[in-house]
């Protein structure tokens, strides 16, 4: 059982470390040495959160996910555009989450609470030694507006406009409905409270010289381990729940309708202007359509009462995969 749980754990650590190689490649002839920690930021954040996801996602395969969107999603990504030593910091979120996390659950309950502050206490201690070695990760006047949170809905037209990256890609977020349903549902106040917390400190203005938009990645994180349960639920669902499957395909499907009305407006733009906003609308558009289909299958599976599980997987997890790697890819082509 436990060898079993540190080959998958080792497993995760290749494909991580093998994407990162692979994107990052074309830019080592550039880098010079603390650009290389950009690798190690993203394998970092996305083991870190692997290992958190553990705690509450029992299949490997949404654990793994989980990771991926945390390490190699719009915000960790988005974090190259300022000093490599941020995305360092946000990489280590997850692993300070941890002794909250796995900590007995009888035993020294008293703990949970001063524990689940280690992360918030971390940010903070980071800006003060950041500032007596005069070193600035990231401006302090950035932090979260309203119109950042176009990035839930094309993560990718946000990038190309070089703003704060708040999104998922586009398909993980039928998993993360799916996920904060069942937060919800659970009644975790505490996973509630702290991602709360995380963003409005992110919307905040800046004290004791922290970058508000640090704060973010509490948030991301909570969303990113949603996202891993939400995709176990999707896959364990049944007859009883195809309601909430049917809602989330109804959401994608809205997402979808947006994305291409929003296209054919930066296509109308006089003289073309927007043609590269209307192709990236157009590009999410087929995202989002491709999430609705396959939450759409997923709910005829469980009408017809039929689980498959394997065909589920295989649906859910080479979608988000594709969305992923095509996201990805041009996340750090826009950002290097």
């Amino acid at each position: 059982m436990r060898s079993a749980k540190y080959s998958k754990f080792a497993a995760a650590a290749v494909v991580y470390t093998s994407f990162a190689v692979y994107l990052y490649l074309p830019y080592f002839k550039n880098f010079d040495r603390i650009q290389y920690l950009l690798v190690v930021n993203v394998c970092l954040a996305s083991l870190g959160c692997y290992v958190l996801s553990r705690r509450w996602v029992a299949g490997f395969a949404g654990s793994f996910f989980a990771g991926a969107i945390y390490g190699f999603g719009p915000f960790t990504l988005g974090l190259a555009k300022f000093h490599p030593t941020a995305g360092l910091l946000a990489a280590t979120i997850p692993w300070l989450f941890c002794p909250a996390a796995f900590s007995p659950k009888a035993r020294w309950r008293w703990l949970h609470v001063p524990l689940s502050a280690l992360p918030f206490l971390a940010i903070l201690l980071f800006f003060q030694v950041a500032a007596h070695y005069r070193l600035f990760p990231a401006p302090t006047q950035a932090k979260l507006h309203l119109t950042d949170l176009g990035g839930l809905l094309a993560p990718l037209v946000m990038a190309k406009r070089g703003t704060t990256l708040v999104g998922f890609y586009h398909i993980p977020i039928a998993a993360m409905i799916m996920g904060f349903s069942m937060l919800v549902a659970a009644r975790r106040v505490g996973v509630m409270i702290i991602l709360a917390l995380a963003v409005v400190l992110a919307s905040c203005d800046s004290f004791f010289d922290v970058s508000p938009i640090l704060w973010l990645a509490i948030g991301v994180l909570c969303c990113s381990v949603l996202i891993g349960a939400g995709m176990q639920g999707l896959i364990c669902a049944g007859f009883a729940d195809r309601r909430w499957v049917l809602a989330t395909a109804v959401i994608m499907g809205t997402l979808a309708i947006v994305t291409l009305l929003l296209a054919t407006k930066y296509f109308q733009v006089f003289a073309g202007l927007g043609s590269e906003y209307a192709k990236l609308f157009t590009e999410t558009a087929k995202m989002h359509i491709l999430g609705t289909v396959a939450v759409a299958i997923l709910f005829f599976m469980m009408r017809a009462k039929s689980r498959i599980a394997p065909l589920r997987w295989t649906i859910l997890c080479s979608t988000m995969a594709l969305d992923i790697f095509l996201g990805a890819r041009f996340i750090i082509d826009k950002n290097l």
